[in-house]
This record gives structure tokens, sequence and C-alpha cells, in this order.
């Protein structure tokens, strides 16, 4: 299908930061073919859309998430990362398949609905007996139709061995290997304009064993995929690994293999002058999740000195449980802010937002050829956002609408050409049915904890 979107504001995110006032995109066979200024050249069209009063940009990318969390919102209310891991852990001890698959259809509705086309879920909790988990996110990406970068998760630290984790979800060192060794055979798909991605993501360094990391990073290098997990979150991990290894988190992570230009970490909090500058010759990116951190108050990123070092850097909604809005495109406001209450209003501008959530994202998952920006020959992954409300009215700059207002409704998003949304409804999937099974799913979950 050739499609022709006219007469919007368009946002680029190129490398020039291209912008166009009043301009078109057209796409054809899930490829952008044409963007610039103007009405679109002459050409067969099969669907036109009347972008008047609408800005295009990229499709968002979300660089780090935990959809089973979404049968699990709202709960451990006041608690820090480790108490909040304390609470939920017995609780996710009992999600299986069915709970996994309609918490992960809710959730990547909720995504695509703020614009995100592209999602990187962490998966690391796999109960006995609770099926094929990995298999549940991944068919729900499928329904939603939005690009899935599957981080197959793992922990062999359980509380008998100094973790967190009950000892019933977590597994051995041999098993979360050979799990991870598995799903990329089965899932990882290289290709340039791939659906589903893997990677290797064993958890935290205190719900994982020094083997497990560095067999991790082996394992992930082998077979040529990229590298995720949790680092420099909190405080308490700081103090937990000097004590521990002797040396602080982005540290213990050089010495299992863990930095690299084929490395994210979620969320990079705390770090050092050296660790942000380690990072950056590294090339190893991170991604930030504002909301989450603000919730669980972990503390604020340092977004302005790793832009500054050339990390990576890319925005994650993280798991519902501890952002219960669970969207993406609210997290560009997010990181505006939090970045200007660490450093002053000048540290991070709208169309630096902008390009965390695109651009910045791609990145991180090491797809910046083909996705985050608005260029011809790029997949045709692309946001429609409505800017002509009384939410808007008054802002004449369509960045600053979108990142500094409400967030807009989506009259139009696309992954791969394909419609997701159209006119702030997702259209592959059922939100009404979406809705009832997560809540059935989450009522299920609950009831088994409490008997």
């Amino acid at each position: 299908m050739r499609i022709v979107i006219d007469g919007a504001a368009v946002a680029t995110v190129d490398a020039a930061g291209t912008e166009h006032s009043s301009g078109h995109v057209v796409v054809a066979d899930g490829l952008i073919e044409a963007v610039g200024a103007g009405p679109a050249p002459d050409g067969p069209v099969d669907r036109r859309v009347d972008g008047t009063g609408c800005l295009v940009t990229p499709g968002l990318v979300n660089t780090h998430h935990h959809l089973y969390q979404w049968a699990t919102r709202g709960l451990a209310q006041q608690a820090t990362l480790f108490e909040w891991l304390t609470e939920l852990y017995p609780v996710w001890a009992g999600i299986d398949d069915e709970i996994t698959h309609s918490a992960a259809v809710a959730g990547l509705v909720r995504l695509a609905k703020t614009g995100c086309t592209t999602a990187a879920d962490h998966h690391y909790v796999y109960p006995r007996g609770a099926g094929d988990l990995l298999a549940s996110v991944v068919g729900a990406a499928g329904q939603v139709g939005v690009r899935l970068h599957a981080v197959r998760g793992s922990m062999d630290r359980g509380e008998s061995n100094g973790g967190l984790p009950p000892d019933s979800i977590v597994e051995d060192l041999d098993e979360a290997l050979a799990g991870t060794a598995a799903a990329i055979d089965r899932y990882h798909d290289p290709a340039p304009a791939s659906f589903v991605r893997v990677a290797v993501g064993p958890c935290s360094p205190f719900s994982v064993s020094p083997e497990l990391m560095s067999g991790a990073a082996e394992l992930a290098r082998d077979k040529g995929v990229r590298l995720h997990t949790h680092l420099a979150e909190t405080v308490d991990e700081e103090r937990q690994c000097l004590d521990e290894y002797g040396c602080t988190p982005v540290e213990y992570a050089d010495r299992t293999g863990w930095l690299g230009d084929d490395v994210w970490l979620a969320h990079g909090i705390h770090l050092s002058d050296a660790a942000v500058a380690r990072l950056g010759a590294t090339g190893t990116g991170v991604a930030h999740c504002p909301t989450s951190n603000a919730r669980l108050g972990a503390g604020i990123a340092r977004v302005a000195d790793l832009i500054a070092a050339d990390v990576p850097v890319g925005l994650g909604a993280d798991g519902a449980a501890s952002n219960e809005d669970g969207g993406l495109g609210v997290e560009l406001r997010q990181a505006t802010h939090l970045a200007r209450l660490r450093g002053g209003p000048a540290s991070l501008t709208a169309r630096d937002a902008l390009r965390l959530a695109t651009m910045g994202g791609a990145r991180c998952l090491g797809r910046q050829d083909e996705l985050g920006s608005l260029e011809p020959g790029k997949l045709a992954d692309l946001a429609v956002w409505r800017l002509d409300g009384v939410e808007h009215a008054g802002i004449a700059d369509p960045v600053a609408a979108l990142v500094f207002g409400a967030l807009p409704r989506l009259a139009l998003l696309l992954a791969g050409g394909r419609s997701v949304v159209e006119d702030g409804v997702c259209r592959t999937v059922s939100e009404v049915d979406a809705a009832a099974a997560l809540r059935a799913a989450s009522e299920r979950l609950l009831a088994t904890v409490s008997r």
C-alpha cells in the first residue's frame, strides 16, 4: 500500500534535525519513500491522510519494559526498589502463560496508543510449570502489530543464596543459559525489517551470579545478539555491589563483559564522572526510565551528562508495577522535567527529549539504520499526532506542543506501513477485550497469592 500524509508539520529527527512546518511523508511497501516540505510529489495513492493540524514523528522506541507487570499495578505504593521487589516477587511467582499474554497485550496496546512502535520487553521471572512465557509475549506483540525486542531474562540467585527473589522463580546457571539460547534460536530474526529480535538479559547484579553474568555475555556474543540488564538504579545496589564485589556496578559490569556497543543498561542513575566517561568510551547504552525512577524515589539519571559523553540514551516506560501509566509518549515530558530539576532549564530541550524517544532508542537497540528517524529507505514506523485541539491551541512550536503539552491523540500510528492506531483507537485488537482479559488475569493472580 502507498500512503501519502500531506499538510502536516514533520519532525524527521535526522542527523541535521530537519523539520518542515508543512510537509509530507510518503510510505510504500513498508518503507518511507519520501519526506519533504510542501505537498507530496505526484504518484499513485492508495490512501491519503490529511495531516492538517498534525505533527508527524518517527514511531517511539521503548527501550525497557516488563510487560507481565501489567497484572500487578498499584501495589507497594510507598516502597523503595528493594522493598518493592520483596513485596512483589512472591506475587509474580504466580504468573503463568495466560496471565503473561493478557498483561502483554494490554501493555502493548497502551504503548501503541502513546506512539510506541518498537518495545523492548525484559522478562526474567520463570516460575516452574508456568508454561511458555516468552511465547506469550511474542504472540501478544504479533497481535498488536508492534516490533518486539524480547529480552530473555534470567535469575539464578534466590533467597537461599542471598538474593531477593524466592527460590521458586529462579533458575540454575545451566537452565538459564540453555533457556536463553533456545529463545534466541526460536525467535530471533536478524533480518532488517524484522518484527521480533531477542536479546540476552540477566536481571541485575543482586539477583544473578557473576558466573551467569559472564556466561550470558559470552552466549550473546557467540549468537550475535545484544545484551541488556539493570544497572546502577539505586544507592542500595551500589552499596551491595561494593560490599560483595569491592567495586561499583559499572566496574562490575566491566569485569563481567557487560560494557560495549552491543549493550544497553536500564536506569544508569547513580554514576560517577568516571562511569559516565567509561560508558561513553565503550558505546554502552542507557535506557532512561524517568517515571519509574521517580515513583520508586530511586533518583534522577544524569541524562545531559550521558548525552554529552556520547552515550546512546533511549527512553523506557519500565514495568507497569512501578509506572502504572505504562505509556511511552508521556515519558518525553517526564524526562525533560526531571533533567531540568537536576541541571536547570537548559539541560534538556523538547527536541532532545524527542531524540531520546526515537533515534536514541534505536541506537540502544542497534537499529539506528532502520528506525528512529523519518528518512527515505527507513522502515515506515511513524506517528501522526493531532495538535489541533484545545490542549495544544496557542503553542506555535509543534514539537514543544508534543513534549510540554498534554499527550496528543494519535491520528495514525504505522509500524512497517501497517496501521496499528487510528483516531486514538487501537485497530489491531479490541481494547475492550484486552481490558477484560487483563482484569480477569490480575484478579486470578492476586487471588492465588492471597490463599
